[in-house]
């Protein structure tokens, strides 16, 4: 496919994000956020391709969606509670309503579509980063209909039929691995991986429903693009999963992001260096005065250091942020960051 042939992008100019992610060495350490163009910039907001592509896409846990609805899944966007799923599955017999074969490329071709235009609209300005939630997650929405505040149906699962649930967790993994490639064909330079419900399980849990997933999907994502001589970063987000960052630092990824609950020493501690870091500042920081987030970053930056490490928050922004707030934020990263590194 000629429009997708890397040859027609712009040239990337900035790769600060994807040196820093590889562990080399960067001037100033690179800044993003999640859940903002969608929600926050007009000029975004203008922009639409295929299903409403923004709106779909502004959060992880919308992107979720994408998946399940490509797997035969009904989905409806409500507002102020996210994707939900009108007609969850209750029992194992109800995995028979899912498409035993899935093609991504043809269910999701919008979806790729608009990351195509989008690598092209941004004009080699900034990488573009792809995402996908992760099995645990998507499983969880598939089971529980929606978010919830116990999870009790959906780790039900996990007690109840541990076989079936590795079975749904393995097409579910199969389908993100389809879904990642296509996207870096359409245009992806990084990709992350959400697994926003990590913190439900515990650590035996976690290591047996989780975390072989999470490995499976970089390590075949990572093979396949060797194949064809690319190498794209790759960021695994298992929020509140304190317990398995040494095991994530091990999995694969090139940057393990964390949530703000953990203190960066300690997660350079138990990563070991293996990884580069990517968070963590509380979302609600950006609540605070300028100054305040200025002194917020600085003692952030303290803890990471500014090597093989990316500034982001410890998970996404609220809709009544100010943009502002954003700017100062990216902007003390910058100053702090550069300031620090002359002076090492």
């Amino acid at each position: 496919n000629e429009k997708n042939a890397p040859k027609d992008f712009p040239q990337l100019k900035n790769d600060t994000f994807l040196r820093a992610a590889r562990g080399e060495q960067t001037q100033h350490v690179p800044v993003w956020c999640m859940r903002q163009a969608g929600r926050y910039l007009p000029e975004f907001r203008e922009f639409r391709a295929g299903k409403d592509f923004f709106d779909t896409c502004r959060s992880p846990e919308a992107c979720c969606e994408l998946t399940l609805q490509a797997m035969g899944m009904e989905v409806q966007m409500v507002p102020g509670k996210g994707p939900t799923f009108p007609d969850p599955l209750k029992d194992p017999e109800d995995l028979q309503r899912l498409k035993t074969k899935v093609d991504v490329q043809k269910e999701l071709d919008y979806v790729f579509k608009a990351i195509t235009l989008t690598r092209h609209k941004i004009e080699g300005k900034v990488p573009l980063i792809g995402f996908t939630g992760a099995p645990w997650t998507l499983m969880s929405y598939m089971i529980e209909g929606s978010g919830s505040k116990t999870f009790s149906k959906v780790k039900s699962w996990l007690y109840r039929y541990p076989e079936v649930s590795h079975m749904l967790l393995k097409r579910l993994t199969d389908v993100i691995v389809d879904y990642l490639l296509g996207q870096v064909a359409a245009g992806a330079q990084a990709l992350q991986v959400f697994e926003s419900h990590a913190g439900i399980l515990g650590p035996v849990e976690f290591k047996a429903f989780c975390l072989p997933y999470l490995r499976d999907i970089a390590r075949r994502v990572k093979d396949q693009l060797k194949e064809t001589g690319q190498d794209v970063p790759m960021i695994v987000f298992a929020k509140d999963a304190h317990y398995g960052l040494e095991d994530l630092s091990q999995s694969y990824y090139d940057v393990v992001s964390l949530d703000w609950t953990i203190d960066p020493r300690l997660a350079r501690e138990q990563t070991g260096g293996k990884v580069s870091l990517q968070g963590n500042m509380d979302p609600c920081a950006l609540y605070a005065p300028k100054e305040r987030i200025s002194e917020i970053v600085k003692t952030m930056l303290e803890g990471f250091g500014t090597q093989r490490y990316i500034a982001n928050l410890g998970h996404g922004m609220y809709p009544d942020m100010d943009p502002e707030s954003v700017a100062a934020f990216v902007e003390a990263v910058h100053k702090h960051s550069r300031q620090m590194n002359k002076q090492q």
